[in-house]
């Protein structure tokens, strides 16, 4: 499995509008081969941070999605928002059990 979170933040007046644009990506981004799961968060620490966890079923998967016309729109539409430089962190991981 491959996860990777990205962090980054926007003024308080943008990030609804960087959220609706995440959001309106998922449903596409969910249908690529290989996707598990793409969950967009809103910090609860300020009103201006924003967090993308994705799982991958490997590092195919990811890459097919960074080459994506999604990943292409998101970033023309965020990068001009963002008040910084984002932060990706990825991770190459074993699920051990999943728990319903």
């Amino acid at each position: 499995m491959f996860i990777a979170i990205l962090d980054f933040h926007t003024t308080a007046t943008d990030r609804p509008t960087a959220l609706a644009q995440l959001d309106g990506e998922s449903a596409e981004v969910r249908a690529m081969p290989g996707n598990i799961a793409f969950r967009v968060y809103a910090s609860r620490d300020d009103q201006t941070g924003v967090a993308v966890v994705h799982e991958w079923e490997n590092e195919t998967a990811f890459a097919g999605y960074l080459g994506s016309e999604a990943f292409a729109r998101s970033g023309a539409a965020l990068r001009p928002m963002m008040t910084g430089a984002p932060v990706s962190r990825r991770f190459s991981a074993a699920l051990l059990e999943t728990v319903a």
